[in-house]
């Protein structure tokens, strides 16, 4: 098993580090729509997309919701097996629609009229968190209960 020692009565393992990486991924998205390195010409992150209040509120309560999982061995499985099976199926859609569900975009722009690239570039982060949460949360290597 690949669990740490003990600190202050609480082991630190694969389940909690995956969540706290997965909120530090989510806290620096949301953080990217106001660094300015990151923002082309037109106002897009990366050269690729728009970013707007609705889709950083996502990404924070994401973020917040992955620091707070991280408390426990078990609230860390069902935050990955949750969060990574509905951000990986977010990416999917995007991929195929330019528009995801969680911000809603696809009830507010529908299908989206992007090139193939831009759909597959933008949803990365989504399929990349996604996959993460469900093969860590998911995962088959695990050795005992997942108990509190």
């Amino acid at each position: 098993m690949l669990t740490s020692p003990k600190t202050n009565g609480a082991s630190v393992d694969r389940y909690r580090i995956a969540a706290l990486v997965l909120a530090a991924a989510l806290l620096f998205a949301a953080a990217t729509d106001y660094i300015p390195a990151f923002i082309d010409s037109e106002g897009r992150v990366f050269g690729l997309f728009h970013l707007d209040i609705y889709k950083d509120a996502l990404h924070i309560a994401s973020g917040l919701w992955a620091l707070a999982s991280a408390t426990s061995r078990r609230s860390a499985v069902f935050f990955l097996r949750v969060f990574g099976t509905l951000y990986f199926l977010d990416g999917v859609m995007g991929v195929f629609t330019g528009s995801g569900y969680l911000d809603l975009s696809i009830l507010i722009d529908g299908i989206r009229d992007t090139s193939a690239m831009v759909n597959v570039l933008s949803s990365l982060p989504h399929l990349g968190l996604g996959a993460l949460g469900i093969a860590v949360g998911w995962s088959p290597w695990r050795t005992s209960p997942v108990t509190a």
